[in-house]
């Protein structure tokens, strides 16, 4: 499985100091509103509003299908926010008919800080697109900045949405394998008290997580999380209804 990375530019933020980091994670929904309108440049827009140093997406098309009108869309939000990306995608398909680029879906990373290397890993997945069984796929992103002249470690994931916590209790496990001392940001597909999160907070405790985070309109339960192995780490939910399902989940983690 191919991932991509991106070298856009190098500006490091306020964070440069060596002071904090300011982290976001957002699951766009293809850039698709709760007003179901394409619109990725608002999808950017919330992104750079948030003045985040890094970001962790989900639901990011590249060249998927007419739903995002055949976009690439990771190359795209990287050109609007003058940031470095790292793409990993979850699926990678043949082109449509008429069509020369690949279909990829998945996650991506967005940095102002240099990314030094990156790794698309694999978890395990019940697929949504293809009637296979149960078993490894990419999609979940590692990527090594250098920040402050130090190598932070940055994770992003997207798991199971099934009602059925089996699969991501699996997943857990298989991120619980590769994770290390850094910061992980996703969709997490449960709650704050979900026993198959349990053993992932174990090692990354989690903090403000009060605020729910999805339907973006209304939200009632939380879904999307920013965790770290650096401390303290205070959380904020943006109140952004429209721009994707689900609202962005802001943090600022104080680097040692």
């Amino acid at each position: 499985m191919t991932a991509f990375l991106l070298v856009v530019a190098a500006v490091p933020a306020a964070a440069a100091s060596g002071a904090a980091l300011r982290v976001l994670t957002f699951n766009i929904h293809s850039g698709i509103g709760m007003d179901g309108r394409l619109d990725l440049a608002r999808t950017a827009g919330v992104i750079t509003g948030s003045r985040a140093d890094v970001v962790g997406l989900q639901e990011v098309d590249v060249h998927w299908s007419a739903r995002s009108g055949y976009a690439d869309q990771a190359a795209e939000l990287a050109r609007r926010t003058g940031m470095e990306l790292f793409f990993a995608p979850i699926y990678d398909k043949d082109p449509e008919p008429g069509r020369a680029e690949r279909r990829r879906y998945g996650v991506a990373v967005l940095s102002r800080f240099p990314i030094r290397r990156a790794v698309n890993h694999t978890i395990t997945r019940l697929s949504t697109v293809d009637a296979t069984p149960l078993g490894p796929m990419p999609g979940f992103a590692e990527a090594e900045l250098e920040v402050c002249g130090r190598v932070l470690r940055f994770f992003v994931t997207h798991l199971d949405h099934r009602p059925d916590p089996a699969v991501r209790t699996t997943q857990v496990g298989d991120m619980l394998r590769v994770l290390g001392p850094g910061v992980l940001a996703g969709d997490l597909n449960a709650g704050p008290s979900a026993a198959e999160l349990r053993p992932l907070f174990d090692k990354l405790p989690p903090t403000g997580v009060d605020g729910a985070t999805f339907p973006a309109d209304a939200p009632d339960r939380r879904l999307d999380y920013v965790l770290s192995t650096l401390a303290p780490v205070t959380t904020r939910i943006p109140v952004e209804r429209v721009a994707s399902d689900h609202r962005p989940v802001l943090a600022t983690v104080q680097l040692p």
